[in-house]
């Protein structure tokens, strides 16, 4: 079994979906299977006159994990994207939604305090005892 170098590419499956991620191939006995980060959909938008847009979103919206993979009898082709521009948009793309699934701390889910209030706490429960 091999992995080999992963790199930025479309995939468009059989089925028609189409996305764009980074890919590795993994050989796995006598098969071979995509192991695909952060698949995202996307989309042109023409605005007024002849200026396109694109619009970026996730492959699957329902799902939290970033990392899928994919038979390769379910693709049609694969393409390795060298667009410098497409690559910088989608990494960016990628950040901004990891900063964004970072959930903010609150009181229903545990005690919120410094590190040095929790230590004078439990010195303060031990030397009780």
């Amino acid at each position: 079994m091999g992995i080999e170098e992963d790199f930025y590419g479309t995939i468009k499956f059989k089925n028609g979906e189409e996305v764009y991620a980074k890919v590795a191939a993994s050989e796995e006995e006598d098969r071979t299977m995509l192991i695909v980060s952060n698949p995202i959909v996307i989309e042109e938008v023409k605005s007024r006159g002849s200026l396109a847009a694109y619009k970026f979103e996730p492959w699957l919206k329902t799902s939290r994990e970033d990392m899928f993979i994919i038979n390769m009898d379910d693709v049609l082709t694969l393409s390795e994207s060298s667009d410098i521009d497409m690559i910088a948009n989608y990494q960016d793309y990628i950040s901004r939604v990891n900063r964004g699934n970072r959930s903010k701390l609150n009181r229903k889910m545990g005690r919120i305090g410094s590190v040095d209030d929790s230590k004078k706490l439990l010195e303060k429960l031990y030397k009780s005892k």
